[in-house]
């Protein structure tokens, strides 16, 4: 039986175009992060699946890619519960990877630290339009930090990148864990039952007010709790500042700095932005990590029509590691989306070389092509992208597959001198 040419079910091999694409993205976010003094690291991609699984990465630890124990080690026969054969697994995220780098490498790194981490992460998905099981993340964090400089820092950085890769037009939508809790509070529901409420609420977009009133009932929550609760988000459709409104209404059931701390990061960031978005309020913003603290955000582009990136503060994350808490950031750009969107777009690495190829016929050796290679090489020392490469039987469609490539000169070269 022939073995199969096809990638994995939602993995995907990247051609060259693409691959063109990517390099140049990259290029841009270290160049941009760089300025605003990130400063790149790696960790592995395998990780302790104790560390994978410690009830912070809410669904997505659902979907981790499990490895299993090796050599003596692994006994499946005797094996009782899955613990048993797993002691492993890939990253679905860069953010747990980062913390456990950031506990174990501490002492020899500045305060606070702000890192740049970009790598393969994993998760057994349902892949779709820009989903993959294997995808790039590009985070940026800040550790060591616990003002809201962070939160604007990080906000700024991500948006000035995505400025200067064509974007404009988009939203930073804003929201805070505390004020989440504080409505959850206000509205009667008990502290053990804010999760379910939350994953109701982040509903709110597909099924609209009354689904997440319909939902909320259906899963035995009060009449009286879920009208208080609905009530609120009426009132934020009228109200002119949504997070005063939401500061006056909730009273001591919201801590008195929260609505201020974040409208000081909204105020800055819009009067210090570099590109063309817009920073809302958004109190239906949820996102699913159980390790957010604080400030929570998402990137929204009309062209994907859903979520492009986010992050927020987690700042209870370290002293699992360590015993100690550590004030902590992040903002992660969605990289495979990004790329989708400028592909689908027609987008052009801008200011490349001219790209020629050099194509030698078959019997062009010795000392002739070593005059070619040298030809090429000086080509290259002035700039320009030389492809060397043996002339196909077909030469015509050889050349139109290197048009596509984006080649727009072609040199021949013949064993025949007077051919040349």
């Amino acid at each position: 039986m022939a073995l199969s040419k096809k990638p994995t079910t939602g993995m995907k091999d990247i051609l060259p175009q693409e691959m063109q694409i990517r390099d140049y993205v990259i290029g841009v976010i270290k160049e941009t992060y760089g300025k605003f003094g990130f400063t790149s690291i790696e960790t592995p991609c395998v990780e302790n699946i104790a560390n994978l699984t410690n009830k912070q990465g809410g669904d997505n630890e659902k979907l981790i890619f499990k490895i299993l124990k090796r050599g003596e080690k692994l006994n499946v026969e005797a094996a009782a519960t899955e613990e048993e054969v797993v002691d492993s697994g890939l990253r679905y995220d860069l953010t747990v990877p980062l913390v456990r780098y950031y506990s174990n490498n501490a002492a020899v790194l500045p305060s606070p630290f702000k890192a740049l981490q970009m790598g393969n992460v994993w998760r057994a998905d349902r892949p779709q339009r820009g989903r993959y099981r294997q995808f790039m993340q590009c985070d940026i964090d800040i550790l060591g930090e616990p003002s809201n400089l962070a939160e604007i820092e990080l906000i700024l950085a991500t948006t000035t990148t995505l400025g200067k890769l064509g974007f404009k037009n988009f939203q930073i939508r804003i929201n805070e864990r505390r004020i989440l809790k504080a409505m959850a509070a206000y509205s009667g529901f008990a502290e053990a039952a804010y999760d379910s409420v939350f994953i109701t609420l982040d509903k709110m977009d597909k099924i609209g007010l009354a689904g997440v009133e319909a939902e909320l009932l259906e899963n035995g929550f009060a009449k009286e709790a879920v009208d208080r609760y609905l009530n609120l988000f009426k009132g934020l459709e009228q109200a002119e500042n949504g997070v005063q409104y939401l500061a006056d209404t909730l009273g001591e059931f919201l801590e008195p700095d929260v609505a201020e701390n974040l409208e000081e990061i909204m105020d800055s960031v819009s009067a210090t932005k570099a590109s063309d978005f817009e920073i809302v309020f958004d109190a239906t913003l949820v996102r699913g990590m159980s390790y957010y603290t604080g400030t929570i955000f998402e990137i929204a582009m009309p062209e994907f029509g859903g979520s492009c990136g986010g992050g927020g503060r987690y700042d209870k994350m370290v002293g699992k590691f360590t015993g100690k808490d550590v004030p902590a950031c992040g903002f992660s750009i969605g990289f495979e989306r990004i790329i989708l969107l400028l592909m689908e777009s027609g987008f052009q690495v801008p200011a490349s070389p001219k790209k020629i190829a050099y194509l030698i016929e078959k019997g062009v050796a010795g000392e002739a092509l070593c005059k070619v290679i040298a030809q090429a090489q000086e080509a290259r020392r002035e700039g320009a992208q030389i492809l060397v490469a043996r002339m196909n039987k077909n030469k015509k469609f050889q050349k139109e597959q290197l048009t596509k490539e984006g080649y727009e000169e072609f040199v021949e070269f013949y064993k025949d001198p007077l051919k040349n």
